[in-house]
């Protein structure tokens, strides 16, 4: 029996609470046609793959639900372990092996360097880097991964978008063609086309970055010393267009929803889920909270989020094949699990890209229907004083965001208006940035919030 290989780039905790169970749950069902081989384009992993390389590819999943169940399974899919050098040599030649008839990469929001109109941003620092022939980002990755794979008689492989990114394959595939455009590979570029497919896919689960507490659960319920375990909670979701040109895993028989669209779970996800997530973290470390969970439960914030979700974006959502209310209420249930302590500073990453990404086409759909999104620019407001807060130096954690550009921020808040110099930044808010009626809902919503972070008890309902 010919084996396949699955090849994954992006060595984070989010791919092995994921994909790598859904392709174990296939080896427990005796199907041991797909492996994983796990790399990354940079080395901030290294250490994670080492670990894992001496435990031949193996580790411990905990799961736990809202109510405090506790479970662990030793995953077994990652057969392969590839080692980063400066230019990924196994990740190419893996890439580049026949065998391997997927490559699949999560990289989060930030990684494919998109503005708000989903064109690839040339001005980025890694991605000219890339053109220039570096390894910085998964377009300059797969630009060497494919030309070996086409050297090597070039068998086509389904490339595979696994982050929170709307229409995300057709997104990284359109960002991937505009750079080799820039680089001038035309013939790979045509290549890409001919030869691959680029599915687009919802995923969904959980998965704070591991602390020392997983390891010692782990070793006192399995007697196991594991170095890189991984914790997330018991909810997990995959949607996948079925478009795989290179054949696929039988997914569907273990629980994946393979689909011919995946907008509806997409936008459902994106604005309810993902958003909601952000301002959460947001709000939640401006009064000094430093949990989701926690943050969650606060009664003004529980608010602000449930407001957000029942009067924007289920309005704009509708008519669904989804049941948008029970979503937005498992969805709250979820981020107000006490036992999984996902942290504000991970959620609250990558701000820049969010803002346009997961919260600007609600604000614009609520306005084309002739209502004002009160609830929905409570986010960017949330945004507005993190931002705030990180120039003056006064957040307490180190803030992660792969786009932004930091003297930029700091000379916005040097303005006699920080707010309106904010607000006219097309690449977070577009059209928007000429509407009155939007800065002035804008300054309300600052206002109410500052009143608000004075006396978190109080009341949002009205700003």
């Amino acid at each position: 029996m010919t084996k396949s290989v699955w090849m994954h780039i992006g060595a984070g905790s989010f791919h092995r609470a994921h994909q790598a169970w859904y392709l174990h749950k296939l080896l427990e069902q005796g199907d041991d046609r797909w492996s994983i081989a796990l790399g990354n384009v940079r080395n901030d992993a290294t250490p994670l793959l080492n670990h894992l390389a001496a435990q031949n590819g193996e580790y411990t999943l905990e799961t736990v639900t809202p109510e405090g169940e506790r479970a662990y399974e030793i995953i077994t899919s990652i057969r392969k372990v590839l080692p980063w050098d400066d230019n990924i040599s196994a990740l190419v030649q893996q890439g580049a092996d026949e065998q391997t008839r997927v490559i699949a990469f999560t990289v989060t929001e930030a990684g494919y360097y998109l503005t708000p109109e989903y064109e690839l941003d040339l001005q980025q620092s890694d991605i000219k880097a890339d053109l220039n022939g570096e390894l910085r980002s998964i377009y300059g990755a797969l630009t060497r991964i494919l030309k070996q794979r086409v050297a090597n008689g070039g068998a086509p492989v389904t490339l595979l978008n696994c982050d929170n990114l709307r229409h995300n394959g057709e997104r990284f595939r359109h960002g991937f063609l505009a750079f080799l455009a820039a680089k001038g590979e035309s013939a790979l570029a045509d290549w890409v086309r001919e030869n691959t497919t680029s599915p687009n896919t919802m995923v969904d689960r959980i998965t704070p970055r591991p602390t020392p507490d997983v390891a010692e659960r782990v070793k006192a319920a399995t007697g196991k010393d594991d170095a890189v375990p991984v914790m997330a909670e018991s909810f997990i979701q995959w949607v996948i267009e079925d478009d795989f040109i290179a054949g696929r895993p039988a997914l569907e028989k273990v629980g994946v929803e393979l689909v011919a669209s995946v907008l509806p779970w997409e936008e459902a996800k994106i604005r309810i889920l993902n958003a909601t997530h952000s301002g959460i973290a947001w709000a939640g470390t401006l009064i000094g909270l430093n949990y989701i969970d926690e943050s969650t439960r606060q009664k003004t914030i529980h608010q602000l989020a449930w407001e957000y979700v029942s009067k924007d974006v289920i309005p704009s959502l509708s008519p669904s094949p989804l049941d948008l209310a029970e979503y937005r209420d498992v969805v709250l249930a979820r981020f107000s699990n006490p036992w999984i302590k996902d942290t504000n500073q991970r959620v609250a990453a990558d701000g820049m890209s969010k803002i346009p990404g997961m919260v600007t086409p609600t604000l614009r759909e609520c306005y084309q229907r002739g209502e004002t999104p009160a609830a929905s620019a409570v986010l960017p407001a949330l945004f507005f004083l993190f931002l705030q807060r990180w120039v003056q130096g006064e957040l307490p954690y180190e803030y992660q965001d792969g786009v932004i550009r930091p003297d930029a921020i700091r000379q916005l808040f040097t303005d006699t208006d920080p707010l309106s110099a904010f607000l006219r930044d097309e690449t977070l808010f577009g059209d928007l940035t000429r509407s009155t009626e939007f800065h002035a809902l804008m300054a309300r919503t600052v206002v109410g919030l500052e009143k608000w972070l004075v006396q978190p008890e109080q009341s949002l309902v009205a700003v």
